[in-house]
């Protein structure tokens, strides 16, 4: 069974929460400690990430890109990426088609 309401750790500094998704979207939130470091990866699924507070900056590609409280990155599938946290951040990050690869995450085998 998912556990939605729960909040998981991703990383050094880093915690989300996975939301119920829809047919073929979905969304998390996101806590990143200032210095929290989402390591460089790619995945086919495109994504938002909307800053709701904090300050991160976003490598896209070998391109560097800062995005505030009220901005957010679009970044495309296949896109090699990587976020650092410039200060305490909380995100919105969606994603469409569903990340089976996330929500596997929070899924108990019991």
């Amino acid at each position: 069974m998912p556990r939605f309401d729960e909040w998981h750790a991703s990383g050094p500094g880093i915690e989300r929460k996975i939301f119920p998704p829809g047919e073929t979207i979905m969304s998390m939130m996101v806590k990143l400690r200032a210095g929290a470091v989402g390591a460089a990866h790619s995945h086919p699924h495109e994504q938002l990430t909307f800053v709701v507070s904090g300050r991160l900056q976003l490598e896209m590609d070998g391109a560097l890109s800062v995005a505030e409280a009220g901005e957010q990155f679009v970044i495309p599938g296949g896109a090699v990426h990587e976020v650092t946290a410039l200060a305490d951040t909380v995100a919105v990050e969606t994603f469409t088609p569903l990340r089976a690869d996330l929500l596997a995450t929070i899924t108990d085998d019991e």
